[in-house]
């Protein structure tokens, strides 16, 4: 039977190691996020194989394998844990293409059902820099209506010296949300806590937006593979025109650079969250879903 544990900061050092073999942009696939989250979602992990394999228990289901090992034999190992439990293995977080390799280990043998809610929207780099082009000059008039409000905004890294106001502006937007009535929106504003409380040690990066003196908006994120970097958080106040828009144009000119992608997440099925997103006209969505193992 295979021993699952809770994965902590304390497991940093062994299972970045397996994040160093990520070859998708999904935003799940980051050591933050999943150590995280993991409470929330009572994920657990094991290395199976030689290779890195989470469970989530709420659900039931586990993550494609993540490290150099070898992949089927690992699934083989899953197959046989889950039968022995008289139950059918699922594989969450699939995309096309490991479904695509799924397929030609197994042939036949899973069914994939994608869940569009949990697409995650990935743009240029470049795009959310410049926010050049007809089809995004509301973001620009926000912006500069922003720079016309505030002539003293600045930006700048989030760092020990400003991580206390960062959570003191993350309350403020907790109240201003509702988030103790919504647990999804409670679990983000703990998450939101955590990740300005372990910043260094998670070694992610981010950035603030600073006006009439105090924070009005930051932003984290983190490497997921060479060529992209995740945005996990966003916050900023929402009656202050232009907020949003700023610390995400901020942000990438900052930190995304040396990026050609910015994963900005999905949208839960929010339908205002779908609306912002698509106006920043992502260059493609990252479809995921739970794959099944078919009746023998």
């Amino acid at each position: 039977m295979l021993e699952f544990k809770t994965p902590t900061l304390e497991d940093k050092e062994q299972l970045k190691l397996f994040y160093e073999h990520v070859d998708e942009r999904s935003c799940e696939l980051t050591f933050a996020n999943m150590v995280l989250w993991a409470p929330h979602y009572q994920v657990e992990y094991a290395i199976v194989n030689d290779m890195l394999v989470l469970h989530t228990k709420n659900n039931n289901t586990y993550s494609y394998p993540l490290g150099d090992g070898d992949v089927k034999k690992t699934v083989e190992i899953l197959i046989e844990e889950e039968k022995k439990a008289g139950r059918k293995l699922v594989l969450h977080g699939i995309t096309p293409a490991r479904f695509e390799r799924l397929e030609e280990m197994f042939p036949g043998q899973f069914t994939i059902e994608y869940d569009r809610d949990i697409a995650d929207y990935v743009y240029l780099s470049e795009k959310l820099s410049t926010l050049a082009g007809k089809k995004l000059h509301g973001k620009r008039n926000h912006i500069n209506r922003f720079k016309e409000n505030y002539p003293d905004w600045s930006y700048e890294p989030i760092t020990e010296e400003n991580i206390a106001e960062c959570a003191e502006m993350a309350q403020a937007w907790r109240v201003e949300n509702g988030c103790d009535d919504d647990p999804e929106k409670h679990a983000e504003f703990c998450v939101t806590l955590n990740y300005l409380k372990h910043f260094d040690e998670l070694g992610v990066v981010g950035g603030a937006i600073r006006a009439e003196g105090k924070i009005i908006a930051f932003t984290i994120g983190e490497k997921v593979t060479d060529d992209t970097l995740v945005v996990h958080i966003e916050k900023a106040y929402a009656d202050i025109q232009g907020a949003y828009p700023m610390i995400n144009q901020q942000f990438v000119q900052h930190c995304g650079g040396d990026y050609l992608y910015i994963n900005r997440e999905e949208d839960t099925g929010s339908e205002g969250l779908r609306k912002a997103k698509l106006s920043y006209r992502p260059e493609f969505l990252i479809e995921k879903g739970n794959a099944c193992l078919k009746e023998n």
